[in-house]
C-alpha cells in the first residue's frame, strides 16, 4: 500500500489528467495524475497540489510481486518549502492507526489517500486489504527535506508500515531532485500493493505570505518527473510522465 502512495506522491490535480500505463511481461502498472495549476505567472513559482491514482496488476489475473524501491526524479523547476512546517516522527507513527497517526501529526500532514493490497496466504484464497495513507514533514536530514509515509496493516496481525525517505538536489539535465524509497514487506511478504488513490500538497503562510509546501513554475510548457520501479521478482519498469503548463 505504501508502494503505490510513494509512486502517488511523485505525480499530481488539475483539469485534464494525464494517464501513463508502462509494461514489461506479465507486470503492468498505470498512473493517472492530475495536476494544479495549469497556468502560472510570467516569473516565479506557484503551489502546487496533486493527485494521482496508480494501479500495479499482472495481465494472467495472478497476484503481482511485491515492489521493492522506487527511485524518482523531478523537474527542477520546482522547490520544496519545508523550513516551518510542523514535523513529525518515526516513533510518534510507530504502532500508530491511520487515525491515531493524523491525530499525533497533524500538523505535519502533507497529503492523504488510500491503499490496497492482495493477500495470497498458502492455502486460502487471495483476499484484498485496504488502508488510509497518510503522508507528513519530518525534521530535515542533512539540510534535505525529508518525508515519512504511513499505512496499516492487520494481516497477518495488526501493525503501522512507516516509511521515513528525502529528497536531495541533483543536476541532471531537466532535473533538479531525486529520492530512493525502500518498500517494507506488505503481510510478512505474502502481500503486494495493487492500488492507491492519492493528494498531495499544502499552503501554509510564511512572513504574512502564502506559499506551498511544494511550489513550481512553468519552464518550456511542461514540468515532468522520471521514475523507476523496482519489484521483488528482478522486474524493473521505468517511465516519464510530462504535464503540460502555460503562462497566463
Amino acid at each position: 500500500m505504501l508502494a503505490v502512495a510513494a509512486v502517488a506522491t511523485a505525480l499530481a490535480c488539475a483539469a485534464v489528467a494525464v494517464a501513463v500505463t508502462t509494461q514489461i511481461g506479465n507486470l503492468k502498472v498505470s498512473a493517472t495524475a492530475e495536476f494544479q495549476p495549469r497556468a502560472f505567472p510570467a516569473h516565479g513559482t506557484v503551489p502546487a497540489h496533486f493527485g494521482s491514482v496508480v494501479r500495479i496488476n499482472s495481465v494472467n489475473g495472478d497476484q503481482p510481486p511485491a515492489l521493492k524501491t522506487l527511485i524518482f526524479e523531478f523537474d527542477k523547476h520546482g522547490r520544496l518549502n519545508f523550513k516551518g512546517v510542523p514535523t513529525c516522527t518515526v516513533a510518534k507513527l510507530e504502532g500508530a492507526t491511520p487515525g491515531e497517526a493524523r491525530k499525533r501529526c497533524a500538523g505535519a500532514l502533507l497529503g492523504t489517500g488510500v491503499g490496497k493490497a492482495r493477500i495470497t496466504l498458502p492455502g486460502k484464497a487471495p483476499f484484498t486489504i485496504s488502508s488510509p495513507i497518510s503522508i507528513f514533514n519530518a525534521p530535515p536530514e542533512g539540510g534535505r527535506p525529508a518525508l515519512i509515509a504511513h499505512a496499516y496493516e492487520t494481516v497477518p496481525s495488526p501493525q503501522a508500515l512507516v516509511v521515513p525517505f528525502t529528497v536531495e538536489k541533483v543536476s541532471n539535465g531537466r532535473y533538479g531532485y531525486r529520492t530512493e524509497i525502500q518498500l517494507p514487506p506488505i503481510a510478512g511478504g505474502d502481500g503486494a500493493a495493487i492500488l492507491s488513490e492519492a493528494q498531495f500538497g499544502r499552503t501554509y503562510v510564511r512572513h504574512g505570505r502564502k506559499v506551498g509546501y511544494a511550489e513550481a513554475e512553468c519552464v518550456g510548457g511542461r514540468l515532468q518527473v522520471y521514475g523507476k520501479l523496482f519489484f521483488a521478482d528482478g522486474s524493473r519498469l521505468q517511465s516519464l510522465l510530462t504535464s503540460p503548463c502555460h503562462i497566463r
